[in-house]
């Protein structure tokens, strides 16, 4: 992990698309602006933790969920 220090109104720049920028600091929290390309998907990590699990157990089908799956199909031809 890369640990940098900012103070309000500085930035930092991860590659030639990404600015970050402090924007304020209040007690413990800490404002930020992010720019990136609209294409990039972002995420607070409670949110990608969260997405990220679901799409794992999407991914974890066992035998009778196919079987359900190719009966509906069948039931609908």
């Amino acid at each position: 992990m890369l640990i940098l220090t900012r103070r309000a109104g500085e930035s930092l720049h991860i590659g030639d698309t990404i600015k970050i920028t402090v924007l304020g600091i209040q007690g413990k929290q800490v404002k930020l602006g992010i720019v990136v390309p609209e294409s990039t998907a972002v995420y607070r990590e409670e949110v990608y933790l969260r997405v990220k699990e679901e799409n794992t157990r999407a991914l974890l089908t066992n035998e009778q969920d196919l079987f359900a799956a190719a009966a509906l199909w069948q039931a609908t031809k």
